[in-house]
């Protein structure tokens, strides 16, 4: 082989490399941000974020969701680390209509509908971001 040709290779290869990974870079998925599952009266309902900004209701495909809605999303998820790196659980009592499982990164919360108190605020917001998103991103009823 030349010199010539070898240099070429030499200066080919590398590139080509630097290519591939940076093709590869785009196929990388965004992690879940949290996987909800409510029980209870009424039908069960799973909620899961990701976020890249999807929903999956039901284990249905995933489809697009607001800014918004992906903003109020990241900022549970991040208001929940704590309490799910605690492994918050609070057991169902008389009265509670539904039962709440959050699933994220840190660990799981576990509580019924009439939990959130000025201690556990974050289980307000939890609860509100899944009716919502029940309604308007999964077209369910709440």
């Amino acid at each position: 082989m030349a010199r010539g040709a070898g240099r070429l290779i030499a200066g080919v290869l590398p590139a080509a490399a630097a290519a591939v990974l940076v093709a590869g870079c785009f196929d990388v998925q965004s992690p879940d941000l949290f996987l909800i599952t409510r029980t209870g009266q009424g039908a069960s309902l799973t909620i899961l974020i990701n976020n890249s900004g999807t929903i999956s209701c039901n284990h249905a495909k995933a489809k697009p969701i607001s800014s918004a809605r992906l903003i109020t999303a990241r900022d549970l998820s991040d208001n929940l680390a704590g309490d799910a790196t605690d492994k918050l659980t609070i057991p169902p009592a008389a009265g509670d209509v539904y039962y709440y499982r959050i699933k994220l990164q840190q660990g799981t919360v576990s509580f019924p509908d009439r939990a959130a108190d000025a201690s556990h605020p974050n289980l307000a917001q939890a609860q509100l971001f899944t009716l919502r998103a029940a309604q308007q991103a999964c077209g369910l009823p709440g």
